[in-house]
């Protein structure tokens, strides 16, 4: 199958072709375009569009579209897959729906990744794709060890907001 979408990638654009590869469509063929070329050349190819405006596989509310495809190709049954999704999104919008700490880290690494001189979006695709990997086995980790929202975030119950006010309010507590 064919998967469309806008050129010069960065979070979700390395995310979705990463999660389509891996666990939907293994033969995939993806193709980098203009923004406003991908719906034209969308319907010439037989391709599906994602991470475009007013596509299913697109951005809905405060959710990313790789929390779109995990919703379409019903893989939300996977924990670590749900947890990289809440870091995808914290890289790749304002952060306010999961508030997930792991979020501007990988967009600075994405927005790294766009400085390293590589020829075109499939070459950074094919090298940033590591990342992901690692931070699968991270949220796999993550949730094997009874933390399902990573290791970073401060859970809103009693005994966790008194342990972070008896580290002085103002640090990370590493739950």
């Amino acid at each position: 199958m064919k998967w469309i979408t806008r050129e010069y990638v960065k979070v979700d654009r390395v995310a979705c072709p990463w999660l389509i590869k891996k666990f939907v469509d293994k033969g995939a063929e993806f193709i980098f375009v203009p923004p406003d070329n991908v719906m034209d050349e969308a319907k010439r190819l037989g391709a599906i569009p994602y991470d475009v405006k007013n596509v299913e596989l697109g951005h809905h509310g405060k959710e990313c579209s790789f929390e779109a495809i995990l919703k379409k190709y019903d893989l939300t049954d996977d924990p670590a897959l749900l947890l990289l999704g809440k870091i995808v999104n914290g890289a790749d919008t304002d952060n306010t729906l999961h508030h997930q700490p792991e979020g501007p880290g990988l967009n600075a690494v994405a927005e790294g990744f766009r400085h390293l001189g590589f020829k075109d979006d499939h070459a950074v695709n094919a090298a940033e794709w590591v990342v992901y990997d690692a931070l699968y086995a991270y949220c796999q980790k993550m949730v094997r060890d009874g933390k399902p929202n990573g290791a970073f975030c401060i859970v809103a119950d009693g005994a966790h907001l008194r342990r972070a006010f008896q580290n002085g309010g103002s640090s990370i507590v590493h739950l």
